[in-house]
């Protein structure tokens, strides 16, 4: 039989377990909401309402809109609230300017063909991706085309430029992540993938520079069209 002292100490240790755990579950709900398209660019995420919803206090709710908010994908402000963060237009079409200078350059710097390392490592990610849109798992898809995309645009032999590569590419993580909710889209993006691995095996400098650059149209297209200022 525990003491009063002991059992106090596991209520605590219990409390703040199934606090982390309902804080976990609200920030990967709302995540994926967010990433996935079921909650909208600038879309109110009332705390009252997600109280309701998750069945938890006010300050659990502000633990993962904060959360949520260092991951850049929700804006806080005193004014209004939490939202969904989105961007202007001239926001839209500035960092896609900058990622297609980035990525071309990339291409253009490669050393081609890459090693049959980077090939196998691609081909064995992208099996993987696959698989995941097969079974439509996006939270997979998604982990699946981080990995890609990093492996990738490593092999440009300049860190730093990777590292600016995937700084953009994690700035603009929910607005590239729409398509992937849409089959027509996702095909197309697996198919730019393996035409990715086949330029670099084969050495083709033009059609990938063409594939880095069209590669990212989609998800400006996607997150476009879901604005009212279209």
């Amino acid at each position: 039989m525990h003491d009063p002292a002991t059992r106090k100490k596991d209520g605590q240790h219990n409390g703040g377990e199934a606090q982390y755990t309902a804080l976990s579950r609200i920030v990967a709900t709302l995540e994926d909401g967010i990433l996935f398209g079921t909650l909208r660019p600038r879309e109110h995420l009332v705390e009252d309402a997600l109280m309701a919803r998750f069945g938890v206090k006010r300050h659990v709710v502000r633990q993962a809109l904060a959360q949520l908010e260092g991951l850049g994908i929700v804006v806080r402000s005193p004014n209004k609230g939490a939202t969904v963060r989105d961007f202007s237009v001239k926001e839209i079409e500035e960092i896609y300017e900058i990622r297609e200078v980035l990525q071309a350059r990339a291409a253009e710097r490669m050393l081609l063909p890459v090693t049959p390392d980077v090939i196998a490592e691609l081909t064995d990610i992208q099996r993987q991706h696959d698989a995941a849109a097969a079974e439509r798992n996006l939270r997979r898809i998604s982990q699946l085309n981080d990995r890609f995309h990093s492996v990738f645009y490593a092999a440009c032999g300049n860190a730093h430029l990777a590292d600016a590569i995937n700084n953009y590419f994690y700035l603009m993580r929910a607005m590239r992540l729409y398509p992937i909710a849409d089959p027509i889209i996702l095909a197309k993006a697996q198919e730019d993938h393996w035409a990715m691995i086949r330029a670099v095996e084969a050495g083709d400098r033009n059609a990938l520079i063409d594939l880095c650059v069209r590669h990212i149209q989609p998800s400006k297209r996607a997150y476009l069209s879901t604005q009212s200022w279209i």
